[in-house]
């Protein structure tokens, strides 16, 4: 299964078609869903363009998304540098409402940062499930030690150039996956920039459900600029003979 991450932090100075607002938020999901994503993650932005954690941008996101797809799950992020610190992102999760009256179905963590397991917390005081993001063998082995691998909604296994070990990325996800070591929650393994489509194939290769989006890469397997989200998507599900299309091309 492919999950679309939509936009990230990028700005439309970087991709025209990266979605901003809820509109081509709820736009861009559809048009990946379509094509075959299985559900949507998303940085609502603010009335400036800025990531934002605030309630009232958090659910206008996610309702203009569900009015287009009701039955999709939307994840959004809580990644460093949108707020302070844990405390503020806590603080502001505390405000979402649940799904059913508006609010995200589920949000990333990034088991990394410092105050990851508070803002778990928050996330799952208030009814909303959480995603482990695990970018090393560290984090990996910080997350195992806690009793969140019983309780989160799935683990992303996030393998970021210059921040996941190793020159490769497929290396890099084998050892990340070693140092969970025993699997407790479904698995949803990623790459980011020249990562995104090796370590996509290297995935699917290996039966682990994907991720793929303008967030993790504007390219095509051939270095050409993707159109959009449901291209990258499309281009993610291709398959000759029955198995993964070749990356890098021949």
């Amino acid at each position: 299964m492919i999950k679309a991450c939509l936009n990230g932090s990028r700005t439309k100075a970087e991709h025209p078609r990266v979605p901003v607002n809820p509109a081509e938020l709820a736009a861009a999901a559809a048009g990946a869903v379509e094509a075959g994503a299985f559900m949507v993650h998303v940085h609502p932005r603010d009335d400036w363009g800025a990531e934002t954690l605030d309630t009232r941008h958090i659910v206008s996101a996610c309702l203009a998304i569900r009015r287009r797809l009701p039955d999709v799950r939307i994840s959004v992020s809580t990644r460093d540098g949108i707020v302070e610190n844990a405390r503020a992102k806590a603080a502001h999760i505390a405000e979402w409402p649940t799904a059913d009256k508006g609010g995200p179905d589920c949000a990333s963590v990034n088991w990394h940062e410092e105050g990851a397991a508070e803002v778990a917390e928050a996330l799952r005081d208030s009814g909303i499930g959480v995603e482990a993001g695990i970018w090393t063998p560290y984090a990996a082995s910080r997350f195992v030690a806690t009793n969140w691998p019983f309780e989160v909604e799935r683990v992303l296994v996030e393998l970021m150039p210059g921040v996941s070990p190793g020159s490769d990325g497929r290396w890099a996800a084998d050892r990340v996956l070693a140092a969970l070591g025993m699997r407790t929650a479904p698995l949803v393994v990623h790459g980011e920039r020249h990562w995104a489509w090796p370590v996509l194939r290297w995935a699917q290769a290996a039966g682990h459900d994907v991720r793929i989006g303008l967030e993790d890469t504007l390219l095509m397997p051939t270095g050409r600029e993707a159109h959009d989200n449901a291209a990258l998507v499309t281009e993610a599900l291709r398959t000759e003979g029955g198995t993964p299309s070749q990356w890098p091309p021949p």
